[in-house]
């Protein structure tokens, strides 16, 4: 069975890359095919995130072990084959591979074809540039702080301060303008 998945990226337009990979290959293959077809270093700190439909995190599947959490169970990319964990077309998930920032490859699978394997990944389609593996953090701030500073211009100095909420003072207008990021 193979596994076609379409990886694309919000930092920019016109990316995208579709990768061919057997069911039974694991996730650490995956990420090596991903990294390879887009020129990012293999061996770098990344995980995965099996997502629902609205791209929520589930499961993490992740490069190494942090002990961050004995409670919680943890899957390791080499340990985990991808028929495992996707079952269906459709199916979301997040490729994190900048702890630092929070960036990261929105990935889907396509496309599900049975009766066939492959010995290797295959890259199927190479569009656009990808985005710089990792990026210089001053830089980064930069760019979060004007985009804060844009989505909180309309606010005045009492609007976190108010001891009650005026319906007058809510722009509506201005709200929907607004673009908020989890």
């Amino acid at each position: 069975m193979i596994f076609n998945f379409r990886i694309v990226s919000d930092e920019v337009d016109n990316f995208k890359r579709e990768i061919q990979i057997d069911a039974t290959a694991t996730f650490l293959d995956l990420k090596k095919a991903i990294c390879e077809c887009v020129g990012y270093d293999a061996t770098q700190m990344s995980s995965f995130f099996l997502c629902d439909r609205n791209w929520e995190k589930e499961k993490e599947i992740t490069f190494e072990d942090m002990g961050v959490d004995d409670d919680q169970d943890v899957w390791l990319m080499d340990e985990s084959v991808l028929s495992d964990f996707i079952e269906d077309e459709g199916q979301k998930l997040l490729y994190v591979f900048d702890y630092i920032t929070e960036r990261m490859f929105f990935i889907e699978m396509t496309q599900l074809v049975t009766g066939r394997s492959l010995k290797d990944p295959l890259c199927t389609l190479s569009l656009g540039t990808p985005p710089p593996e990792t990026v210089d953090l001053e830089e980064f701030d930069a760019k979060v702080d004007a985009k804060h500073a844009s989505n909180v211009s309309d606010l005045d100095e009492d609007f976190y301060g108010a001891d009650s909420y005026n319906e007058d003072e809510f722009d509506a207008q201005g709200f929907d303008e607004m673009t908020f990021d989890d």
